[in-house]
This record gives structure tokens, C-alpha cells and sequence, in this order.
């Protein structure tokens, strides 16, 4: 396993967002582990959280100038954390993130920050997916911005699930909204990092017996 990944997930682990138990994610799926970019939580944190983020953007896309969006709530964090994170490495992009509800006074809306141009890139940034429910409701905003365009989406961990059909998720929406998808690490990286601990046994079982089931084909 690549260093950086091995460092990502125990940071996951130490800053308690990596959790096994029984779960209920957006998909309206039982999971055995959860993702859970709330427990992120101090300064230190989710600067770090951003600097892995920022690594990942730098690796895919270069020095490229688009627009982070941070879907609410985890998003919005998240993207600020990846834009400081790139100013310091000299790749400053403006971000900007939405209302989960219309603001009816002052400037109204239902973004906030920076308001993308057209002819402008943006770029999401979201935790996990599962089902990709999340990121097609961050394309349904996107609708509201006249030629803006999508071209990636960053997420911590590609949990390699089905989503709507048998195709991974990621896959789907990839294939629905052309523009890739990045993780800085995936279920099967969790896996291998657990199996280095026999203590692990029953999570990795429980892990690998869902995948069975949920697991993209």
C-alpha cells in the first residue's frame, strides 16, 4: 500500500470519521463502516483533512484554475479546507457552497461565495459516495449556473458499491455526467489496511460480506 494511503486512513481512524458498527447510509443502505467527515473537528484536522484533499487535486488535475463547490453540510468545510490547502501550494481558486434552504432575504439565493461564470470549470468536492444520490443532487444545482461546467469530483473514499444498477456508482455517474471521479483511497484499501491486524477479523468479514451483496460488479 502506497504510504499516503496508509497515512489517510489512520488519520480517518485517530480522528474517529472511520467507524464500524451498524449504520444507515443516505442510500437507505445497512453498512458496516461509515464515513463520517463530521467528526472532523479541529484546527489541526481539517487542515490536514484539506492537504490530503489538495493532493489529490494536484495529482488528477495539475495547476488547473476551476471553481471548488462544497455541497452542504460536510462539503462546505471540506472545499474551504482543499482551497486553503491549494493556496499555500500557490494555486489559488476561489470556492464557493449552497443553502439547504433559499435564503428569502438580503442578497437571497442559494449559493454562497464565489458565483461561477460562464465558461467556468467547477470542481466538487464531497466525502463518500454510495449511491452517487448526493452528486446527482449537487448536478441538479448546477443547472441553475448557465455554462458552468462539471469536470471532477474529489471524495475521500470510494466505498465501490452498486449504485442505482449493477455498475459501480461511480461508474454511473460518470458515465451519466461525463467527468471522472477521484478518491484518495477505496474500500479495498481499507480492507488491506485491517487485515494487518488480526483484531480486525469480524470487520473485514463483515466488510467483505457486504461487498458480496452491495459491491459493484
Amino acid at each position: 500500500m502506497e504510504a499516503y494511503k496508509r497515512e489517510f486512513i489512520e488519520f480517518l481512524e485517530e480522528a474517529g470519521v472511520l467507524k464500524f458498527g451498524d449504520f444507515v447510509a443516505k442510500s437507505g443502505r445497512n453498512i458496516p463502516y461509515f464515513i463520517n467527515a463530521g467528526m472532523i473537528k479541529t484546527g489541526d484536522q481539517i487542515t490536514k483533512l484539506g492537504e490530503f484533499y489538495a493532493k489529490a487535486y494536484f495529482d488528477k488535475l495539475g495547476k488547473k484554475d476551476a471553481v471548488l463547490f462544497g455541497p452542504a453540510y460536510k462539503g462546505i468545510p471540506l472545499s474551504i479546507s482543499a482551497a486553503v490547502a491549494l493556496s499555500k501550494n500557490g494555486l489559488n481558486v476561489p470556492f464557493f457552497f449552497n443553502r439547504k434552504e433559499v435564503k428569502d432575504h438580503g442578497e437571497g439565493g442559494t449559493f454562497v461565495g464565489y458565483t461561477p461564470q460562464a465558461g467556468e470549470e467547477v470542481v466538487i468536492i464531497e466525502d463518500v459516495i454510495t449511491a452517487g444520490t448526493a452528486i446527482r443532487e449537487s448536478m441538479e444545482m448546477m443547472k441553475n449556473l448557465e455554462g458552468v461546467k462539471v469536470i471532477a469530483t474529489f471524495i475521500m473514499v470510494d466505498r465501490k458499491e452498486k449504485g442505482q444498477g449493477e455498475k459501480g456508482a461511480m461508474q454511473e455517474i460518470e458515465e451519466q455526467f461525463g467527468f471522472p471521479i477521484y478518491s484518495i483511497v477505496d474500500v479495498y484499501d481499507i480492507i488491506e489496511y485491517l487485515e494487518e491486524d488480526p483484531a480486525n477479523e469480524e470487520n473485514v468479514t463483515r466488510i467483505k460480506n457486504y461487498l458480496a451483496v452491495n459491491g459493484a460488479k
